[in-house]
């Protein structure tokens, strides 16, 4: 059976961009942004302009695909978290309850203990929130409904739309 469609509301979005505020100030980090493992961003705070976040959520689904592959290849189910060191700035990447993906990163103004530490906590509460969202849609599909906004939308209505 394939996963069932999870749509997110406003109140889930509000409560993950509180959590990830939260998480930001806590570790001291410039910026964290919330990736689904097909590399779509999902949610970003902290100073986000600066970057590419298409680029940056795509790769990020990247690496831990290339990971994942390096584990099985070793015997593991998965590397769940993952760290890259550079001059100025580094990365913690984690797997938050084997569907999103979490990336922190932070300069020298944090350490990758306090990172680590706070990431943890940080996980639990995302991973509550994420559970609701796949138990909801879950109970959807079962009930026959869709929460997916786009569900009644046929192929011959886009058709018609735009002849």
């Amino acid at each position: 059976m394939a996963t069932p469609q999870m749509v997110m509301y406003d109140d889930d979005f509000k409560q993950l961009n509180y959590i990830l505020e939260k998480l930001l100030r806590e570790a001291n980090a410039k910026v964290i942004f919330l990736v689904d493992k097909n590399g779509q961003l999902i949610s970003g705070v902290g100073e986000t302009e600066r970057f590419d976040t298409t680029s940056l959520a795509s790769l990020t689904a990247g690496n831990i695909a290339a990971t994942g592959g390096l584990a099985k290849l070793i015997g593991e189910k998965e590397f769940s978290i993952l760290f890259h060191e550079g001059e100025k700035d580094n990365l913690h990447i984690s797997i938050v309850g084997g569907r999103v993906i979490l990336v922190v990163l932070f300069d020298s103004r944090s350490s990758l203990g306090l990172v680590r530490l706070r990431v943890k906590k940080a996980s639990e509460e995302l991973g509550h929130i994420f559970e609701s969202l796949a138990k909801r849609a879950e109970e959807k599909e079962k009930s026959g409904e869709s929460d997916f906004p786009f569900a009644e939308i046929t192929d011959d209505d886009i058709d018609n739309l735009f002849s």
